[in-house]
């Protein structure tokens, strides 16, 4: 049996007596983009959180490729191959393309006491990764990140995780407070990970954005998944919003 990339077992989260997450299951196969779906206050952050390390679990377990891994932070998060990308891309707007990109990982260039970063690799790879991620305006990597579009910032946050070789994107609300043309460069940007061997966990409000790109659905309320098997090929947008409010269980028709 082929182990899949995650998977999250009987994952709890509690503060004191309130229950964030119960016995939460959770599985992401190699290639494949999870849509994650629920109400406000479903539990879908809270997973996320635990996930990226965050926040730490109460009880439960994870695995990657079929390996017990301890997360404790999102720098474990990062070394299991693990990027998550929030609404606000965690960028810096007084920064470069090129230096948002490798922030925290540059590159150095002569003797390491000296601590010279190599700005022209830097700059080298930012405009490669632009043409990657779909953006086809020639914008100089020097370019601050603050003068950018939303989608353009998602899409250096996306290029990011693409170039670290990360094997899981978290996409936490990514399509949030950004125009038609936007949206659909970052949906783009999804399927385009997941041709290039990435898998994502995509997180949005607009159910219309993840049955765009999503392989499989899963659906949360009260901190449990509730569904895991729904597949936008063979359902739809009205079954599954009566999954999220309780209304249907998932194959009740």
């Amino acid at each position: 049996m082929v182990e899949p990339l995650i998977r999250m077992a009987n994952v709890s989260k509690s503060y004191g007596h309130i229950q964030a997450l119960t016995s939460a299951n959770l599985t992401v196969g190699e290639s494949e983009i999870v849509g994650l779906l629920g109400d406000n206050g479903a539990g879908k952050s809270t997973l996320i959180k635990v996930m990226s390390g965050a926040i730490p679990l109460t009880s439960g377990e994870i695995f990657v490729r079929g390996r017990k891994v301890d997360i404790r932070s999102t720098r474990d998060a990062i070394a299991c191959g693990i990027e998550t990308i929030y609404q606000d891309s965690a960028l810096v707007p007084q920064l470069s393309i090129a230096r948002n990109l490798f922030l925290g990982r540059e590159p150095l260039k002569g003797p390491r006491f000296l601590n010279l970063m190599d700005h022209a690799t830097m700059e080298s790879v930012a405009r490669d990764l632009l043409k990657k991620v779909g953006i086809s305006k020639n914008i100089p990597p020097s370019t601050p990140i603050g003068s950018l579009s939303g989608g353009e910032r998602q899409a250096v946050a996306i290029a990011r995780a693409m170039y670290f070789d990360s094997e899981l994107i978290i996409l936490d609300e990514p399509t949030n407070n950004l125009g038609v043309a936007e949206t659909q460069g970052v949906l783009r940007f999804v399927r385009g990970a997941r041709d290039s061997g990435h898998s994502c966990i995509f997180i949005a409000h607009n159910i219309h954005h993840v049955f765009q790109v999503a392989d499989r659905i899963v659906v949360m309320r009260r901190g449990k998944v509730v569904a895991d098997d729904i597949y936008p090929k063979h359902s739809t947008v009205e079954a599954v919003e009566r999954v999220i409010t309780g209304v249907a269980e998932f194959g009740d028709g």
